[in-house]
């Protein structure tokens, strides 16, 4: 306990002062205060996974065929919808150019084997079909990638950019 004339240190059972003999105030015994509540501190935003969220939609839609179109000129800003675009807009153009070159062998083996060996011509077009199934695995992985939001390059083509 201190002494309010002379700031004096005195034993908490004294009466009197030590130093100076004023009668000291007996002080109630302070509770110990309540800790102050702090709200915990918000995480912060991470701006890619907030753009990722936002933008799934027209991270699917690149994918689809000609609707690349739509993230391309309604996302522009978003860099995770650029991104699926430029994927999406590969994978259209690898469709549109094997359909191309499947085209032409189709008529070439048409020409050579259709009327000699049928069965020939049949597996010819079999295996160059199998071409458009590997399209449309790619074109489910970049599906994926974006229901996850991840900005995850196609294999093969990924790497390749046409959007800057």
């Amino acid at each position: 306990m201190t002494c309010t004339q002379c700031g004096t240190q005195n034993p908490d059972q004294g009466t009197f002062c030590i130093g100076c003999g004023t009668a000291l105030q007996q002080q109630a015994p302070q509770a110990a205060p309540f800790p102050q509540y702090a709200a915990p501190a918000a995480a912060p935003v991470d701006d890619e996974a907030k753009d990722a969220q936002d933008n799934k939609v027209m991270g699917i839609l690149a994918y689809l065929g000609f609707l690349v179109l739509v993230p391309i000129f309604a996302a522009k800003e978003s860099k995770f919808a650029k991104f699926h675009a430029n994927q999406g807009l590969l994978v259209c153009l690898l469709y549109v150019a094997y359909g191309i070159v499947y085209g032409i062998l189709n008529a070439i083996f048409a020409a050579i084997f259709l009327y000699n060996s049928f069965g020939l011509y049949s597996l010819l077009t079999t295996v160059l079909g199998l071409g458009f199934l590997v399209v449309t695995i790619l074109e489910i992985l970049g599906i994926v990638n974006a229901v996850k939001g991840e900005k995850k390059e196609l294999p093969v083509i990924g790497k390749f950019k046409i959007l800057k």
